[in-house]
């Protein structure tokens, strides 16, 4: 009997989406090479720092904090109207290159697909839309409707129920090694995309790994009964 997942949940921002236009935007405002990465993981900490508390606030409202802590850091001020340009570029994200084609390979296998998101249902929509992928996806669920951020695993256990499928019948496929391990925690099965990135030992390891999207599409769908590998 065939092993391969029922549903497979996209993560959208850095996995599904790429954050590279923003980085010359930052570097347009006068911050630094590396702020980028910075400011997303300033937000993370934030967003991670509310879940562990116990607490929830918007991505958009985590991630608009961390910008303004960025910038102050490196004395650099710019305006409100230069600081929502920035935020609405969330929504205006490329898909990577292969996030077709990893959609594409999926669909064609009878896989159903949902997107997986920190970020905005409406944001998350919008940027499917300009892909063109809003057309694979059953579902957008974003943590807006838990009140919790990823990596809790109350996130991924409403998206079980939202799909009506046992947790082992959903797969996450993520390029953040602590998505993966929230959603292993929570009982699900992963795949993580590593783009050059090893996977931390010390966290609960993914179900199997490929470089990029369309390896890991690959891979899910010619998982038969020997299992995971």
């Amino acid at each position: 009997m065939p092993t391969r997942p029922n549903v497979v949940a996209f993560d959208i921002i850095e996995t599904t989406f790429s954050l590279e236009p923003l980085r010359d935007r930052l570097s347009a405002l006068g911050l630094p090479g590396g702020s980028l990465e910075t400011w997303f993981a300033v937000g993370l900490r934030d967003a991670f720092a509310l879940a562990a508390a116990g607490d929830f606030a918007p991505f958009r409202s985590v991630l608009e904090g961390a910008l303004g802590q960025v910038l102050a850091e490196h004395q650099v001020q710019i305006s409100g109207e230069q600081r929502s340009g920035v935020l609405d570029m969330m929504s205006r994200l490329p898909p990577h290159p292969d996030a077709a084609t990893a959609f594409q390979t999926l669909a064609r296998a009878g896989v159903r697909i949902m997107a997986l998101s920190n970020g905005a249902a409406t944001a998350t929509e919008t940027l499917l839309d300009r892909a063109g992928l809003a057309g694979f996806v059953e579902w957008i669920v974003s943590v807006d409707d838990v009140g919790f951020s990823k990596p809790r695993p109350e996130v991924y256990r409403h998206a079980v129920r939202t799909a009506g499928v046992a947790a082992e019948e959903m797969t996450l496929v993520a390029t953040h090694s602590w998505d993966v391990h929230g959603a292993k925690a929570a009982g699900l099965k992963a795949a993580y995309v590593r783009r050059g990135r090893p996977f931390p030992q010390t966290m609960r390891a993914p179900d199997l790994e490929g470089e990029e999207l369309a390896d890991v599409a690959r891979r899910l769908v010619s998982v038969l009964g020997g299992g995971w590998a």
